[in-house]
């Protein structure tokens, strides 16, 4: 990808079938890094393809016709809770510090208020990922305390996480 600090070709969009071989791609590194994601099994094809319809929406952000972000947003809760969502992003390590989750996270913003969430949770942020801390706060996230020992991460250590809502 380029090499410039913020990229400006980017696209951002709805998921198509087509996009699930880059979808599952970046999702997976992440999985495979073993330091922001809970989930620890990888998706296939297939799985891909039911994850990411389950969820409410999934954005990607395309340059050139190549996927490098991905978010998915969906309920964080049930009934009377049932207004407050919850996202998830990722973006290729190829094209991290672009501007590209920035611009993923405002998309997932406005698109969970067009769903009619009320609030945008994020349940655990890793302490130690200053980079998305920085930009969560930077766009008006408000952090709930910290959680002792709440991630484990790849190598078997106990991390600290964050939880963090914004109203929408």
């Amino acid at each position: 990808m380029t090499s410039e600090k913020t990229v400006t070709n980017i696209a951002l969009r709805s998921w198509k079938d087509e996009d699930i071989g880059g979808m599952t791609a970046i999702w997976n590194e992440v999985v495979d890094e073993g330091i922001a994601f809970p989930q620890e099994e990888r998706l296939n094809f297939e799985s891909g393809r039911a994850f990411f319809s389950q969820q409410t929406y999934c954005g990607v952000a395309v340059i050139g016709g190549e996927i490098v972000g991905i978010y998915i947003l969906h309920p964080n809760n049930v009934g009377r809770c049932g207004h407050i969502c919850n996202a998830s992003f990722a973006v290729s390590s190829r094209c991290r510090g672009q501007g590209i989750g920035e611009r993923l996270v405002r998309d997932c913003l406005a698109k969970a208020k067009e769903h009619g969430f009320g609030v945008l949770q994020f349940n655990a942020v890793v302490e130690s990922n200053l980079p998305a801390r920085r930009l969560y706060e930077k766009l008006g996230f408000v952090q709930l305390g910290v959680i002792p020992k709440g991630f484990r991460m790849k190598d078997g250590r106990y991390a600290n996480i964050c939880p963090y809502y914004h109203e929408l």
